[in-house]
């Protein structure tokens, strides 16, 4: 286990795209910031895809089914478990990470968001545990991969793979 403080620790999601580095806000969302720190040094997150993007609101990433050589229908895949939800007071704003569930407030899992543009409308709907300290460039980019329309009819499956190398949790430098 590790010694360092959880403040101390940020997550680098290494991408096809470039690099993102999370700040993590372990003060409003302890559970969620140990869930998601969890699954990366498990290898949880890596190999997969970011499934959804909708410029101007957010990209999507965290399912399993993304992995190549799933069967599962992209979105729909969890660790296996739920975690409870912390909604809190941060502002859904460009930079911050979010965990994605389904119409029930604790069905999130492994999922999860990064805004691309203000979406205060999720405040306090939706567990809000980080914000990007480095790669913005790299968000702006994922956010303006073309997109055709998905399962559920709304324009926001990439046409190309926009895959998550890998996720890392390492000191905070």
């Amino acid at each position: 286990m590790s010694t360092i403080p959880p403040q101390a620790e940020v997550a680098v999601l290494t991408t096809s795209y470039g690099d993102m580095t999370i700040t993590f806000w372990p003060d409003v969302a302890p559970k969620t910031v140990e869930n998601f720190k969890k699954l990366a040094r498990e290898g949880f997150y890596d190999g997969t895809a970011f499934h959804r993007i909708i410029k101007d609101f957010m990209i999507q990433g965290g399912c399993p089914n993304t992995k190549v050589g799933e069967s599962g229908m992209p979105g729909t895949g969890s660790p296996g478990y739920k975690i409870k939800a912390e909604f809190n007071a941060k502002s859904h704003v460009r930079g911050v990470i979010s965990m994605a569930r389904s119409a029930h407030p604790d069905s999130a899992g492994s999922q999860f968001f990064i805004c691309h543009g203000d979406a205060k409308f999720l405040d306090r709907q939706y567990t809000a545990f980080g914000q990007l300290s480095a790669g913005d460039d790299v968000l702006e980019r994922i956010a303006n991969v073309p997109t055709k329309n998905g399962g559920g009819g709304e324009k926001s499956t990439p046409i190309e793979r926009v895959e998550l190398k890998s996720v890392k949790i390492v000191p905070q430098t």
